[in-house]
């Protein structure tokens, strides 16, 4: 029976999709949603197939008719409605430029799966999308990745160069899959010619702890950034979950900071119990914050904290007369050295926020806060009493620059 306005507009939705037929393969498609969507049906050297047409009420139940019998045209020529539709799309998106498809990976990869996609977004702003955003996907070559790369890598900032080399392959992984693009150039690039790869063992000793300190509060860095990383020795906490921290989540009076979930690596929620040295320096960065509910306010705006790379920017100025270590290699320096003085792995575990592994961690649901709180205190008492002036790690912090 063939359809009609006012029976288009009488159909309501159910629970599953189901369509309605119109007369010479011509039907609509009810969704679930409500959402109304035209079919052509047909068959085609005894197979069935069926291509979508468009919208209701986008295209009329007149217009849907006269291109329905435009499709029905193609099909008594031999041709396929459904595979002529898939090649105009195929054209369409081989003619993406890097910057059209890399702000569509983004919006459709980056955004649903990062929780804090800014590192990323600065990469393509500054680095990715000026240098190749015009070109057409396939036309960006292996020798421009290589180009764009190796000039990372050849300024000193290696981790940054590997970082742009794999958001490009994974733009064109996603570019592949689109059909958008017939080859990844970044494959051409193994990240073994870009850094080097570091293990992932390194933990300081108590002399390299001294080391650190003294040389961080000697430094020309930003102050900030000597109290932030000085609060990532003592608290055991992300570098991540230091650069979001907000004042309304820390309580020096209770020396407590609560970690959001949505800040959190777990997605848990987690308390930081805060030692008297590190409430000291806590108080020192809300001085340098003012009125910013940020803890680490950028620099340009008291509305933002600093950029995700602030911490490792600051961290690669110093030079340090030990073997290199990352921020990272701060919690596995804690954790060694806890683990050293005895101190019960399931509590160390807890206060680095891991996530207890196997049928114990499904099971042991203990928080251990008096524990971790005695536990914190020993070590920011021990961390102090490692620096031969003591005036660099309380309250003074020496002469640095700001």
């Amino acid at each position: 029976m063939a359809l009609t306005d006012t029976g288009i507009r009488a159909l309501k939705p159910r629970k599953t999709r189901y369509v309605v037929t119109d007369e010479r393969g011509l039907c609509l498609e009810v969704l679930p949603t409500g959402k109304l969507s035209w079919l052509y049906r047909y068959r085609l050297k005894g197979r069935a197939e069926k291509v979508v047409i468009a919208r209701y009420p986008d295209l009329s139940l007149k217009a849907a008719r006269n291109e329905r019998d435009t499709l029905a045209g193609l099909v008594s020529r031999g041709q396929s409605p459904a595979r002529e539709k898939r090649l105009a799309k195929l054209a369409v998106a081989s003619n993406s430029t890097m910057g059209e498809f890399a702000e569509r990976y983004y919006r459709e990869v980056v955004l649903r799966n990062r929780k804090d996609p800014r590192n990323l977004r600065r990469y393509l702003d500054n680095e990715i999308l000026p240098a190749l955003g015009k070109k057409v996907l396939s036309e960006v070559t292996a020798t421009d990745v290589q180009s764009l790369v190796f000039r990372k890598r050849d300024s000193g900032q290696e981790t940054a160069a590997a970082q742009m080399r794999n958001l490009i392959k994974r733009i064109f992984d996603y570019a592949l899959v689109c059909g958008a693009a017939q080859i990844n150039p970044a494959l051409a690039l193994p990240l073994r010619f870009i850094t080097k790869a570091r293990a992932r063992t390194r933990a300081l000793s108590p002399s390299e702890i001294r080391t650190y300190l003294h040389t961080l509060y000697s430094s020309n860095i930003r102050r900030q950034f000597k109290l932030a990383l000085h609060l990532v020795l003592l608290t055991l906490v992300r570098k991540s979950e230091m650069l979001l921290a907000q004042w309304k989540d820390v309580d020096l009076d209770a020396g407590e900071w609560q970690i959001p979930a949505q800040n959190s690596k777990t997605g848990q929620p987690h308390i930081v119990y805060l030692s008297e040295q590190a409430i000291v320096l806590f108080r020192g960065l809300k001085v340098l914050a003012g009125e910013s509910p940020w803890v680490m306010p950028g620099r340009n705006s008291l509305a933002k904290p600093f950029s995700h790379n602030a911490m490792n920017q600051a961290m690669g100025s110093i030079t340090l007369a030990i073997n290199p270590f990352t921020i990272h290699d701060l919690r596995r320096t804690g954790s060694t050295l806890l683990h050293e003085k005895g101190f019960p792995s399931d509590v160390i575990e807890k206060a680095l926020n891991h996530t207890i592994p196997g049928v114990r961690g499904v099971y042991n649901r203990a928080e251990y806060s008096d524990q971790r709180r005695k536990m914190l205190q020993f070590w920011g008492d021990y961390v102090e009493g490692l620096a031969t002036e003591k005036k660099i790690l309380m309250g003074n912090f020496g002469n640095g620059a700001a």
